[in-house]
C-alpha cells in the first residue's frame, strides 16, 4: 500500500475515532438525563404505556452505546496496528487484507476468506 493511501487511511481512522468518541459522550449524557427522567423521582405514577416507551428508550440507548464502544475499540485497534506497522495483515491467518476492504473498512482485522469463515460460524 502506497504512502498516501495509508496517510488517507490513517486520517480516516482518526476521524471516525474522534467521532465515536463523541457519540458516546453523547450516548452517556442522554442516558443519564433520560435515567433522572424515569427515576420515579415523579409525584405520580406512570402509565404502563409509558413505562414501556421508557424502558424500549433505555434499552435502545443501551444497544447504541455498545454498539458505539465496539466500533471505537476497533478503530483504536487499527490505529495501534498502523503504529506497529501491521496494519493491513489479517490477525487470524496473516495474510494481506486486499485494499480495497481496507479502504472500505478501514478498522478491518480479518481478510474477507476470514471473515466469511468467522460469520458462517
Amino acid at each position: 500500500m502506497d504512502e498516501v493511501t495509508l496517510l488517507g487511511i490513517t486520517s480516516a481512522l482518526l476521524a471516525e475515532r474522534d467521532r465515536l468518541a463523541h457519540e458516546i459522550a453523547d450516548l452517556e449524557r442522554d442516558s443519564a438525563q433520560a435515567q433522572s427522567e424515569t427515576s420515579g423521582e415523579n409525584n405520580y405514577r406512570d402509565h404502563m404505556g409509558d413505562q414501556g416507551t421508557a424502558t424500549f428508550g433505555k434499552e435502545l440507548d443501551m444497544t447504541l452505546e455498545g454498539n458505539a464502544r465496539e466500533l471505537y475499540e476497533g478503530v483504536l485497534s487499527a490505529l495501534a496496528r498502523l503504529e506497529a506497522g501491521s496494519f493491513g495483515t489479517c490477525v487470524r491467518c496473516g495474510k494481506q487484507i486486499a485494499e480495497g476492504r481496507l479502504l472500505a473498512m478501514p478498522a478491518a482485522e480479518l481478510c474477507i476468506e476470514c471473515k466469511e469463515w468467522e460469520e458462517s460460524r
